[in-house]
C-alpha cells in the first residue's frame, strides 16, 4: 500500500512509502480508495494537525510523520463485519493513503461509523461516511472537491445570520479567492435586501479571480487594507496570516465587532502569539457550528441545507472552476507541494484518481 507521509513539523516535505497492508481483526473492513480532492483545505488540516487533533484520526506508526486527511470516495475490498458488504462505495474522510482500515457501525440514519476506539473523541463529523447508491466519476469528484469547503462556507454564513452578523454593516473575508473563501462571499450575496457589504481581500495575483465571481460589493490586495471603510465590521479570516489579521485589526479598531479565525492557508505565516489591537480572533470550528443546529432543528435537517447550498454553486461551477485529475498517489504529491507552498491556481480544482 502506498501513502504519502508528511513531517508534523515541516509541513512542506513529504515522503511516498509502500508498507504492507494490515491484516483485518474482527468487525474490521478494508476500504480502497477510488478517487479524493486535494485543496488548501488540506494544508489547513496539517498546519493545525496537534491544534486541533487531524494527526490522530489515521496514526502513521511512524515518529514525527503524519497522514494528511482528505475527502473522497472508497470501496469496500474487504470485510469482516457484518455492517459493510464487499463493493460497498463510501464517500468520506480518509487517510492521504491507497487504502484504509475501519471498525464501521450504523448511524441510525442510514450512514457509516468508525467506531475504532482511537477515533472515538475525535469530532463526530469526520468520523461519518455516507454509502453511495450512483457511480457517477464526475458527482464523486465534484462532492470531494466542494462539500467539505462549501460546507463550511455555508456553515460560517448561518452563523453570522445566527448572531445577526453581530450588528456589523460589512463583512470582510480574508483569502477571499480560496474555495472556502468564495462560498461565504457567494452564500452572502444570496441574500435579498441585505443590509451589509461583502469586502473580499486577496493578492494582487488573484484580484481579477475573486472580481469576476461577481459576489463581493470590493475587492482590496492585502495591500490595500488601509483602504477598509470606517464601518462596524465583522472579519473572517481564512488565510491564518498574522500581518494580514494584524493589519486589517488596526485599521478597523473598534469598528470590529467580531474577528473569526477559520483557516489557514497562508500556514507560513500564522502565528498565533501575534498581539492584535482591539476584539480577541476566536476560533471558529464548524462542527460546533452543526452539533447546535442538530439540537434545535434534529438531525438532518442542517446537512439536507448543507447539501442543497453546495449543489447551488456547483451548478455554476465551470465559471469558476477547473477541475484537474491527476493518477495515483504519486502525483498527489506535487499538487500537495503546491497548495502548501501558496503556488496553485485558486481556479484549479484538483483530485487524485487512485
Amino acid at each position: 500500500m502506498q501513502r504519502l507521509l508528511i513531517d508534523q513539523k515541516t509541513i512542506t516535505e513529504t515522503r511516498l512509502e509502500d508498507i504492507p497492508a494490515a491484516p483485518l481483526a474482527a468487525g474490521q473492513a478494508r476500504l480502497v480508495m477510488e478517487s479524493f480532492a486535494l485543496t488548501a483545505n488540506n494544508v489547513t488540516y496539517a498546519a493545525s494537525g496537534f491544534a486541533i487533533g487531524y494527526w490522530q484520526f489515521f496514526p502513521t506508526g511512524v515518529e514525527g510523520q503524519g497522514l494528511v486527511p482528505v475527502w473522497g470516495t472508497a470501496r469496500v475490498s474487504e470485510s469482516s463485519s457484518d455492517t459493510l458488504a464487499v463493493g460497498t462505495r463510501l464517500y468520506g474522510f480518509y487517510p492521504l493513503a491507497e487504502q484504509v482500515v475501519i471498525t464501521p457501525q450504523t448511524d441510525g440514519h442510514g450512514g457509516i461509523v468508525d467506531a475504532a476506539a482511537h477515533r472515538a473523541d475525535l469530532p463526530a463529523v469526520y468520523n461519518r461516511y455516507t454509502p453511495l447508491r450512483s457511480h457517477d466519476e464526475n458527482e464523486d469528484h465534484m462532492r470531494a472537491l466542494l462539500q467539505p469547503l462549501l460546507a463550511t462556507s455555508y456553515l460560517l454564513f448561518d452563523w453570522l445570520m445566527d448572531n445577526d452578523c453581530f450588528g456589523a454593516s460589512q463583512i470582510v473575508i480574508g483569502s477571499a479567492s480560496s474555495k472556502t473563501g468564495l462560498g461565504l462571499c457567494k452564500y452572502l450575496a444570496e441574500q435579498k435586501d441585505r443590509t451589509y457589504k461583502i469586502i473580499g481581500l486577496t493578492s494582487e495575483r488573484n484580484r481579477a479571480f475573486v472580481e469576476g465571481l461577481g459576489a463581493c460589493d470590493t475587492v482590496l490586495s492585502y495591500d490595500e487594507i488601509a483602504q477598509l471603510p470606517a464601518a462596524p465590521s465583522v472579519y473572517v479570516d481564512m488565510s491564518g496570516n498574522a500581518q494580514v489579521k494584524a493589519q486589517v485589526h488596526a485599521t478597523l479598531g473598534a469598528d470590529l465587532k467580531h474577528s473569526s479565525a477559520v483557516g489557514i492557508s497562508h500556514w507560513d505565516q500564522f502565528n498565533p502569539q501575534t498581539q492584535v489591537e482591539g476584539v480577541k480572533p476566536q476560533f471558529f470550528f464548524a462542527p460546533a457550528q452543526i452539533a447546535k443546529r442538530r439540537e434545535e432543528w434534529g438531525p438532518g435537517v442542517m446537512e439536507k441545507q448543507i447539501t442543497q447550498a453546495w449543489k447551488r454553486l456547483a451548478a455554476d461551477v465551470g465559471s469558476w472552476l477547473d477541475v484537474k485529475l491527476h493518477d495515483g498517489i504519486s502525483q498527489a504529491e506535487e499538487v500537495y507541494a503546491a497548495l502548501a507552498n501558496g503556488t496553485a491556481n485558486p481556479r484549479e480544482g484538483h483530485v487524485i484518481k487512485v
